[in-house]
């Protein structure tokens, strides 16, 4: 055996050290991560219990819950966003080449918690928890009244669904935006600190940080989005023109070159889906005899039929699921969401379930979230990384799920059509795309590029209402009933701009990813036609969605879409799921003025 040259043992002695650092600085890294996991556990489970309260049990006149819910935001501030925690987690992410993949996924994750709530303005961050603390308890506390009597959001919303009164529905559509105000001078102070808080770590405006966390520019974002809208224009055309001709006959008035507002059947235009009833597919009576807790249990029973585990007993004992007595002494928020509050078991929903076709829809989203959460909700999941590939994976599949359960299919199955019911299929095609594809244009449209301006272009005080109509109308083509001035905030009154900021885009994403995986699983997977499945008992379903959701946030999204689909994101499958309806419409629209605006 040769011996060694001096310079050849230096290197080798070189070597054998460097390679105990870098053990020794990978254990110290590891040590860190599951120390902070721990910690951030802790605190965001204390941060989720308080935000719960502020959100199901709103007393006006008791600030209880208010104070609490900043004592808590305050302490998970103070730690993501400490000083120590942030030098940490930069001098780590510079020597990225030595990090494992999950080890760079969670570090990126840290530091985009903590560009919300940096110590150095700590300051800021305080007075924007305490801000959005107070707007929620101004948006959920606020009492709708319609002629002079106090009503529910719920019943804003069924007037808007059933009346065929034009003067009953301009009643009901006013009511629903005089909480604008209301929240006015508390979203131009979130603005702001939301805005001055994120410099900190060196973002331009808070809408490019949440964009960010889809590894994407503010650009970026508004162009992809731009494409979904220009995509999908030829059909919203259509279904426009419809609109208009269909409604001016309902109502006895001369045809409009764009929709009131209050003609629709939505506060916002971004629903239009109960302008039409499908003959042999009518949910709403088949539910009106349930109980509201049947819905969620039956919503439930489909995703054990998938395979999924039962939701563990602590969701139907902690959850809010039903609506709040009109005579209740507390308040709730109406609008439906899903909570992971522990990080790990504790999960709940809040929604306002009634027996209807809406809630019956919404029942089954909601679920997904929740089962979404539980799917990696597992010991090799990192805490940091429990989440969806991307936010608009949550809703994607929530969405899907939603859109499957509402086709006659799987409605016959669980015995809410009959089984030989003959159902006029361009009828549910058109319910569909007034749901989905009229979604379009307000999500990826008017509330990203108002949520735009806000933030990176620091709209105005007083062109508040005036930039919202302009959106409106350009994207939607939908007009107020009369002139709005300024002392009006309409898009304030939608719940996200306040309490789910800069991120809307994620639903309009979710809607073109949810008719990719909907279009792979009803050909690739069972084998039938998309406009027609029936998902429940198929358990390679169930073995799909788990794949895809198991891995959380642990692998790059678009890695995961091309996986699973084959595509990158965009609204192709979207369009040919409906081209049988466009064909229709232009049939029903000849002769017909089409007056949406151009882009």
């Amino acid at each position: 055996m040769p011996k060694c040259s001096s310079v050849f043992l230096g290197l080798l002695i070189l070597l054998a050290c460097h390679s105990g650092t870098s053990r020794s600085a990978n254990a110290d890294l590891n040590t860190y991560l599951f120390q902070y996991g721990q910690e951030f556990q802790r605190l965001s489970h204390q941060s989720n219990l308080a935000e719960w309260e502020s959100n199901t049990h709103i007393v006006e006149g008791d600030s209880t819950n208010a104070a609490r819910t900043r004592r808590a935001n305050e302490a998970l501030a103070r730690f993501v966003g400490s000083n120590e925690n942030i030098a940490r987690i930069q001098g780590y992410l510079k020597d990225r080449g030595r990090l494992s993949p999950l080890q760079g996924r969670q570090l990126d994750a840290m530091l985009y918690q903590a560009a919300e709530k940096p110590a150095s303005a700590a300051a800021v961050v305080t007075e924007r928890i305490a801000a959005e603390a107070a707007q929620t308890e101004k948006l959920y506390g606020f009492q709708f009244r319609l002629n002079r009597k106090p009503v529910t959001a719920n019943a804003i919303d069924d007037s808007l669904r059933v009346s065929r009164r034009l003067p009953a529905r301009l009643a009901a559509w006013e009511a629903s935006k005089e909480v604008g105000p209301v929240v006015k001078s508390g979203m131009l102070r979130l603005r702001e600190l939301r805005n001055e808080v994120v410099s900190s770590l060196g973002y331009s405006d808070y809408f490019s940080y949440q964009v960010s966390d889809y590894g994407m520019s503010s650009d970026e974002m508004l162009r992809l989005n731009d494409q979904l809208v220009r995509e999908l224009r030829p059909l919203y055309r259509e279904l426009h023109t419809w609109a208009r001709y269909e409604l001016a006959k309902r109502y006895g008035v001369p045809v409009p070159d764009q929709l009131p507002a209050h003609w629709l059947p939505n506060r916002w235009g971004q629903d239009w889906s109960s302008l039409v009833e499908v003959k042999g597919l009518d949910v709403n009576a088949a539910l009106a005899p349930r109980s509201a807790e049947w819905v969620v249990r039956q919503a439930e029973a489909f995703y054990r039929s998938l395979g999924f585990d039962s939701l563990p007993s602590s969701f139907w004992e902690r959850s809010s699921l039903y609506p709040a007595p009109v005579d209740a002494p507390y308040k709730k928020n109406t609008h439906a969401s899903a909570w992971h509050i522990d990080l790990d078991r504790d999960v709940r929903s809040l929604m306002s379930v009634e027996p209807n076709r809406d809630w019956y829809g919404t029942a089954h989203h909601e679920l997904g979230h929740v089962h979404y959460f539980l799917s990696y909700s597992r010991p090799e999941i990192p805490v940091v990384l429990r989440q969806g590939a991307n936010r608009a994976y949550h809703e994607g599949i929530g969405s899907m799920i939603e859109l499957a359960s509402q086709q006659r299919h799987f409605l016959a199955g669980r015995g809410l059509v009959p089984p030989n019911a003959q159902v006029d299929s361009m009828a549910q095609l058109l319910q569909e795309a007034l749901s989905s594809v009229v979604f379009i244009p307000f999500a990826a449209g008017t509330m990203t590029r108002f949520e735009h301006a806000l933030y990176a272009e620091r709209l105005p005080a007083d062109r508040f209402n005036a930039k919202w109509w302009e959106l409106v109308r350009q994207y939607q083509g939908i007009v107020p009933p009369s002139p709005r001035d300024e002392r009006w905030a309409d898009g304030l009154t939608k719940t996200h701009i306040n309490d789910d900021p800069a991120q809307y885009y994620d639903y309009a994403l979710s809607y073109a990813l949810l008719f990719q995986l909907h279009d792979h699983i009803a050909r690739q997977i069972l084998h039938q036609d998309p406009h027609d499945t029936d998902y429940y008992g198929h358990r390679e379903v169930g073995d799909f969605l788990k794949r895809l959701m198991a891995p959380g946030a642990t692998r790059p999204w678009r890695e995961v879409l091309r996986e699973t689909t084959g595509h990158e994101l965009d609204g192709k499958a979207m369009v040919e799921y409906f081209e049988p309806l466009y064909v229709w419409l232009q049939e029903q629209n000849r002769g017909r003025k089409a007056t949406l605006p151009d882009l």
